[in-house]
């Protein structure tokens, strides 16, 4: 059963979703597999890491933090930075994962001049007029702030769009055919009777043997009233405990034993009851297949799969990089708590030129 998206959780993909970058995953980026990690120092006064010859800089950092910061604050508000998650706070998980993105363009762009691949006139002036809305939407605060410079931001943009661009190269000849039986989608609806609540962290807490079996009572109470004719959205809407009453969905991507069944039955039939993770299930199938919803998984998948060859081919270049943290540089870097640096329009800018 797919499980619901509790407020944590939200952010995190939150997260992923404003970094992501053309299919771009963190992997192999942080401490990626046979990549090279270096503590050293004789860094320059501003300078977070190096990458082989490449350099992040200090204010590279403050402008994805902050936009990211301010980006969280429109959505969730202020109170969000009270949130933390297994020790961890939301700050320090956002300040890692920036560290990582920054240090996946950086690689990116070094692969990009292994390749030869480079941008060509029109995304060049696209990159300027992009650096010039971007610069001149930024007020006094956060130009002392970020001490950001108009080039600053042109070559953070370049390193961007030349990354997108690698991405894109790497995997322009990926067009596997995708069958409709590999992709196909269903639609059911199913009566969910949970066995787990949630601790005040969002986690899931199982029940008690006495509890799932009063919980399994009522699961089949209502398999009975299904199985006898009653009306299922009924069902649903008097015992239902997930938020979503029916789902769309190709093979591997909900609970194994939910799916089975799901895709074991005929339009109009209702299972047996199903144990998941998340509980009881008693399913009904409503499409026993979706056109338009498989023609839309078959796009995800073309895209898992290039995907999947980006990222074998960009773990063979990084292996072997060298990067060199600026430790005591790095653990000061934090939000910057001034309420006129409200900027939060880097990444929105960078997708309107490009």
């Amino acid at each position: 059963m797919r499980k619901k998206i509790y407020i944590w959780k939200a952010f995190m993909l939150f997260l992923l979703v404003f970094v992501t970058m053309c299919g771009c995953q963190n992997k192999g980026t942080e401490n990626g597999e046979g990549t090279k990690i270096v503590l050293t120092t004789g860094f320059e006064q501003d300078e977070i890491f190096r990458l082989e010859k490449s350099s992040c800089k200090l204010s590279e950092v403050m402008i994805y933090l902050m936009n990211t910061k301010n980006q969280y604050e429109k959505i969730f508000g202020k109170e969000i930075w009270n949130t933390s998650h297994e020790g961890v706070t939301l700050e320090a998980n956002i300040k890692e994962t920036v560290l990582a993105k920054l240090a996946k363009i950086k690689a990116m762009n070094l692969l990009a001049q292994h390749e030869g691949i480079v941008l060509d006139e029109d995304e060049k002036s696209r990159l300027i007029q992009a650096s010039e809305e971007y610069y001149k939407s930024l007020n006094e605060a956060e130009l002392v702030g970020l001490e950001v410079t108009q080039e600053q931001i042109y070559t953070m943009y370049e390193e961007y769009a030349l990354a997108d661009k690698v991405y894109k190269h790497l995997i322009a000849d990926i067009n596997p055919e995708i069958s409709d039986d590999e992709a196909r989608t269903i639609t059911v609806q199913h009566v969910l009777i949970k066995t787990y609540s949630l601790n005040e962290d969002g986690e899931k807490v199982p029940y008690t043997e006495q509890a799932k079996r009063e919980a399994y009572q009522q699961a089949k109470k209502v398999w009975q009233l299904a199985k006898d004719g009653e009306e299922f959205s009924g069902l649903i809407a008097e015992y239902s405990e997930d938020s979503s009453p029916s789902y769309s969905f190709g093979k591997g991507s909900l609970d194994a034993a939910f799916e089975e069944a799901a895709f074991n039955l005929g339009t109009d039939e209702i299972s047996n009851i199903v144990e998941s993770s998340s509980g009881y299930h008693i399913i009904k199938c409503i499409s026993t297949f979706d056109r338009e919803e498989t023609d839309r998984n078959k796009i995800k998948i073309v895209e898992q799969r290039r995907k999947e060859v980006f990222e074998e081919e960009y773990t063979k270049f990084v292996n072997g990089l060298t990067r060199n943290l600026n430790t005591k540089l790095w653990e000061k870097v934090g939000f910057l708590e001034d309420e006129s640096i409200v900027t939060s329009s880097f990444f929105e800018i960078f997708h309107k030129h490009f």
